[in-house]
């Protein structure tokens, strides 16, 4: 029997993105499965119900959750929604299971299949899958044009009768996705742009996109792509040079970030004390805590003449192609789970599956956050 794959409006306040979007709706139509969307769901990210094609639609919540088989969100499902799905539904979005111990409790006692998106491997066949990435670009060519806006010069270099402006520095910290796309926005921009990771393997990439790479002796890379956490003694080392890098730089954006913990402090208020008047912070962040010290999610802070800004949930700034990318990383998941009657068919041999799943049959399947619940 043809699944059900429901589509709510988020609920999370500042959240603009959707799930799905209409091309991709589509694309599941193709595959046999049924697609209802709750009216309005789109909107925000400018998708209006008139461009939905081949859909049905609910005119609440309540209508889709009782009646899908797989729900697709964004940000996590409420406890209240997860409380209202049928026994054996399938939820996919981003969950973060470890600060949301009462929504694994309800997935888990509702006997819910729940996907986090967080938890797809980064192996090579995920990449098409992998949300984390698809949101970071977002974020990190976003985190650029807020700092162009907030320095009060330009970022290129300009010649004019009045003289030749010179160009903007800019510091990128972590060359990750949203990293690598700040360097490479920027420098579009034409801004100087040096970028630092502790995993030295990133060298080549920020050189690649013209960027300069700050050597600080100190690397750090882990399992899976990530960034281990740094011994007190190579924090140390990193400060010290990093420091002098902030000091000199017009504009810093910072996307640091461990999974499952608190973002790692690089950025002391001792080093934003050297910093010019003018100067700009962005702290991408802010999310889970902030790399500067002086960081306080969703303001700006302004110390000495240089501002710190926090911002929050920067994909949804974007929505209409956060939305399209998140949307394929959906149906790129959940595509080979669908057999050739629309019916739904999980291999639990397949190890996407098998990693990225949080619940199941009544367990939490995740081991570091079962150890939490």
């Amino acid at each position: 029997m043809p699944i059900t794959i429901g589509v709510l409006r988020e609920v999370t306040p500042g959240e603009t993105r959707v799930a799905l979007v209409p091309e991709v709706a589509g694309k599941f139509r193709s595959a046999g499965a049924r697609v209802l969307v709750e009216r309005g769901a789109g909107v925000q990210a400018q998708f209006p119900d008139s461009l939905w094609k081949d859909v049905e639609f609910a005119a609440t919540a309540a209508e889709v959750l009782a009646a899908a088989d797989v729900l697709v969100k964004v940000q996590p499902p409420t406890v209240e929604e997860a409380a209202r799905l049928k026994p054996g539904a399938v939820t996919l979005s981003f969950v973060y299971g470890h600060q949301r111990p009462e929504l694994v409790r309800a997935l888990r006692d509702g006997r819910i299949t729940s996907f986090a998106m967080e938890l797809v491997p980064r192996i090579s066949r995920a990449q098409s899958m992998d949300a984390l990435s698809s949101q970071a670009s977002t974020a990190g060519y976003q985190a650029v044009l807020i700092a162009a806006l907030a320095l009060d010069r330009f970022l290129p270099m300009l010649t004019t009768a009045a003289g030749t402006i010179r160009p903007a520095q800019l510091l990128v910290i972590g060359a990750g996705v949203a990293g690598l796309q700040a360097v490479a926005t920027a420098r579009r921009l034409g801004a100087i742009v040096e970028a630092y990771d502790v995993r030295s393997a990133t060298r080549e990439q920020v050189k690649s996109l013209g960027g300069r790479f700050v050597e600080t002796g100190v690397s750090a890379e882990a399992a899976g792509g990530y960034a281990r956490e740094l011994t007190a003694e190579e924090k140390a080392k990193q400060q010290e040079v990093l420091e002098k890098h902030v000091a000199a730089a017009d504009a810093v954006i910072t996307t640091a970030a461990v999974p499952g913990r608190a973002a790692p402090r690089i950025i002391r208020k001792e080093a934003v004390a050297r910093m010019k008047p003018g100067a700009v912070i962005i702290d991408i962040a802010a999310d889970t805590g902030g790399n500067c010290e002086l960081t306080k999610p969703g303001e700006t802070v302004t110390v000495d003449g240089v501002r710190i800004i926090g911002p929050m949930n920067l994909p949804a700034q974007l929505p209409y192609h956060a939305s399209e990318m998140y949307a394929r990383n959906v149906y790129n998941f959940l595509k080979p789970a669908i057999d050739k009657d629309g019916a739904l068919a999980i291999d639990w041999n397949d190890e996407v599956f098998a990693q990225s799943a949080l619940t199941h049959d009544g367990q939490v399947r995740h081991e570091q956050t079962a150890k939490l619940i």
